[in-house]
């Protein structure tokens, strides 16, 4: 499928035709430029990197609150540690995915 990208706000849109304005900032057709096939398979792989980027993100969150859980149940010490340990690596794990994500966006790698 063709990607075309508006010249006014930068978003890609898929389709075998510009659309008629812009969806995000009301640009008109003549504003898009159809991306050459390398420039559209790169959008595709980005959008495919940047959504496992997000999967991973969020199952660091849910890490994190099964970590919370666990140092507040305070079974033992033993535990506790386990739990202070994995948070730190789950907070590490969404920082570093959510990093990448921003250096996506200001390479404009979003699609």
């Amino acid at each position: 499928m063709k990607k075309w990208k508006c010249g006014g706000c930068g978003l890609i849109w898929d389709g075998q035709e510009a659309p008629g304005k812009c969806p995000k900032c009301g640009a008109p057709a003549e504003k898009f430029a159809e991306l050459p096939e390398a420039a559209a398979t790169l959008v595709e792989r980005s959008r495919h990197t940047n959504t496992l980027h997000c999967r991973l993100a969020t199952l660091a969150r849910d890490i994190e609150a099964v970590c919370k859980d666990g140092i507040k149940d305070n079974l033992d010490p033993a535990c506790v540690d386990v739990f202070n340990k994995s948070l730190q690596h789950a907070y590490e794990m969404m920082k570093l995915s959510m990093t990448e994500m921003q250096g996506h966006m200001n390479k404009s790698k979003w699609g």
